[in-house]
């Protein structure tokens, strides 16, 4: 059997102040790589810092998960940010985390953006460069981005001398062309565990996943994604490490 490695992460730090909806403990005894809210869609000091010093201490990777700022929407609506403002916003964002990150003996090392402008940043080349110029001007050294195969956002990365990760996602429905399906059609998020686990299997060996449409679609992925938020997402993330492993597969972070 070929050697075969991919990273798992979740999107962690999903809280504002008495609210939580991320079992971040229980995640980050299975994940190796963690895409903490910086803020701007959930997340505030006090849990950045513990995800931080939680993922610190078990050997978690930590990700600056850059969002636009849209608590309400938790980073879901759409918007329309000037792309200097973007980048200053995705600098700021990085820049909090990484406080954080340094203070429990680790660092960021790697910058995803989330929800809304994870996928305007699949086409729009505006706010994909702006995303890049927010992680150059945050950086002490080139920050990994962890993105969409063949998204706007890679292309920017690439032609900035950004290493680029290519991610893909256990829990979602794909177009037949590679994209997500969005989340308000029917079907677009996959909760089911078994299928979560036969697709992450798929990813991981096969280099595919199912399209919504039945056709098969070729996808290279280095980092597999489980989200948060997803209810029994620890259990699901738990059993996908578990299968990965069991069929072959280092799970192992790629930064």
């Amino acid at each position: 059997m070929a050697d075969l490695t991919i990273d798992l992460n979740a999107d962690l730090g999903e809280g504002f102040g008495r609210w939580q909806l991320t079992d971040d403990d229980a995640l980050l005894s299975v994940v190796t790589s963690a895409n903490v809210a910086c803020g701007y869609h959930a997340g505030d000091p006090s849990t950045m810092r513990r995800v931080c010093e939680l993922a610190a201490e078990r050997g978690v990777r930590i990700g600056a998960q850059v969002s636009y700022r849209d608590l309400a929407g938790f980073g879901r609506r759409t918007m329309d940010v000037p792309p200097r403002e973007l980048t200053d916003e995705i600098a700021y964002q990085i820049g909090a985390l990484r406080v954080f990150a340094r203070s429990a003996g680790a660092d960021v090392v790697y910058v995803k953006p989330h929800g809304a402008l994870y996928n305007r940043c699949v086409y729009d080349a505006a706010q994909a460069a702006a995303v890049v110029e927010g992680a150059l001007l945050a950086a002490d050294a080139p920050l990994p981005v962890l993105g969409l195969p063949g998204s706007r956002l890679h292309e920017a990365a690439g032609a900035a001398g950004l290493p680029v990760v290519s991610e893909g996602f256990a829990d979602r429905a794909y177009t037949a062309a590679g994209t997500l399906v969005p989340r308000g059609e029917p079907g677009a998020v996959i909760a089911d565990p078994g299928t979560v686990v036969k697709r992450s299997l798929n990813f991981a060996r096969d280099r595919s996943v199912t399209s919504f449409d039945g056709e098969p679609v070729e996808v290279d992925v280095r980092s597999l994604c489980v989200h948060g938020d997803t209810p029994g997402a620890a259990d699901i993330a738990r059993r996908v490490r578990a299968e990965l492993e069991a069929a072959g597969v280092r799970v192992e972070p790629f930064a």
